[in-house]
């Protein structure tokens, strides 16, 4: 189960994280109008390298445990600034969708932490 979190987690990162790079007219659209979008296009960056270092640790023999505490709090972190900031109006409330999904993938760490030793 740890691996497909990994290809989930780092596919669904990688498309967010290129989204801005590749067409920052339609992100904007979706997500509203920025003041720093040097900040968008650096969070996209480092998003999209989190995302393919899950796809590659997700291809090794072997996984980590800090990869999947890196999937864990990636995905809270993301979540928690996601909501904290949709919920006093600074950003869109679109961005509720992806806390929305990082709860789900953070929810699912868990799981893989409680159920599973993380070592093959």
């Amino acid at each position: 189960m740890r691996r497909t979190v990994l290809w989930v987690q780092g596919i669904f990162y990688i498309l967010t994280g290129i989204w801005p790079l590749l067409h920052m007219p339609s992100f904007l659209a979706v997500t509203g109008p920025k003041n720093e979008v040097w900040l968008v296009v650096t969070v996209g960056i480092l998003v999209m390298v989190v995302g393919a270092t899950f796809i590659a640790s997700a291809l090794q023999k072997r996984v980590e445990r800090s990869v999947g505490l890196l999937g864990f709090f990636c995905a809270a972190g993301l979540a928690a600034i996601d909501m904290r900031y949709a919920f006093h109006d600074v950003i869109l409330n679109v961005y509720l969708l992806d806390a929305a999904a990082e709860v789900v993938l953070a929810g699912l760490w868990v799981y893989i932490f409680l159920t599973d030793k993380l070592s093959d």
